[in-house]
């Protein structure tokens, strides 16, 4: 959602850009999915899970018609086919005629024409494993996200995993870094245990902004304020990596509160005072979007984030 938003700030490539507040924008994907399509070509085929940069490519890609539905299109039927999409079985394909996961993604990124730049946090296979409450110890990212005991803390296997070059010239380079929104434990800070990345963060020049989650998640952040989601990041971590946060304010309705607590999730409680005494920089607008799901509207966020982070 946010990169579908911020897509239309973006330069298009060897056009005038003098009307476009983005010069370069470059999406970081965490690469630990083990389930569905992602995790079964992961299996069989020894490459990185090609689901979530898939999913990134799409939104950024300059038509979202007809190339990007066949990316998206999932096979219904068919012996070994059934579930996997074309998008996962073209990277796949083409990662194996290159030799080199990265350059399929790159190769790919060009055939969607996206506006920006995709890469995974590593190339090499990791997954992810998590301590919880109870003093129990899970495997695997689709396990993690269907726990219903609170999660302490999660790791990486293995533990140091190279970054790839271009992740920390990125960030490096970059006057804007945006976590989230995203699931806290299996899709944020997977990607802030890479060996470096956090560092970098840390180190860079630029503002560093979590976009606060609308909803806590059932088993990964059940009962979880927005307080809980900073400080889990910064325990992760070890860094301070976090200068503002971007919340909603729109209240939801009683009806789409109830079906949520069904579920087992609710609104993320906000404690502004609390997020200012660590020193974080609170920004509130109405960010909701509601379609049968609660979600952010890609368009008002991406253009709060011009309007209080980019200057034009």
């Amino acid at each position: 959602m946010l990169l579908r938003g911020l897509k239309s700030h973006v330069a298009p490539l060897h056009r005038n850009n003098s009307h476009h507040p983005i010069a370069d924008l470059a999406a970081v994907v965490t690469v630990t999915d083990d389930g569905g399509s992602s995790g079964r070509l992961r299996r069989e085929y020894g490459v990185l899970p090609p689901g979530d940069l898939r999913n990134c490519m799409v939104a950024l890609s300059e038509d979202e018609a007809l190339l990007s539905r066949l990316f998206q299109y999932r096979f219904q039927s068919g012996r070994g086919l059934r579930g996997h999409s074309f998008g996962n079985l073209f990277l796949t394909a083409l990662s194996h005629i290159t030799g080199d996961f990265t350059h399929a993604v790159r190769v790919t990124s060009e055939v969607l024409a996206i506006r920006g730049r995709i890469f995974p946090s590593t190339n090499q296979l990791v997954s992810l494993e998590a301590a919880l409450e109870s003093g129990k110890v899970i495997a695997g990212e689709t396990q993690i996200g269907a726990t219903r005991v609170p999660i302490r803390r999660v790791h990486l296997v293995p533990r140091r995993v190279k970054p790839l070059p271009e992740v920390l010239q990125a960030i490096a380079s970059a006057n804007l870094i945006l976590l989230g929104p995203g699931s806290l434990f299996t899709s944020i800070i997977p990607n802030l245990l890479v060996s470096g990345v956090a560092e970098a963060i840390e180190k860079c020049n630029a503002k560093r902004v979590y976009i606060a989650n609308l909803m806590t998640q059932p088993g990964e952040t059940v009962g979880y304020t927005l307080v809980d989601h900073v400080r889990a990041i910064h325990q992760h971590t070890g860094r301070k990596i976090i200068d503002c946060v971007v919340i909603n304010d729109q209240p939801l309705a009683p009806e789409v509160l109830r079906r949520y607590k069904s579920e087992g999730a609710e609104p993320v409680l906000i404690d502004s005072a609390a997020l200012k005494r660590m020193g974080l920089q609170c920004v509130f607008d109405n960010l909701l979007e509601v379609h049968g799901v609660v979600r952010h509207n890609s368009g008002r966020l991406a253009s709060l984030l011009m309007e209080k982070f980019v200057k034009k």
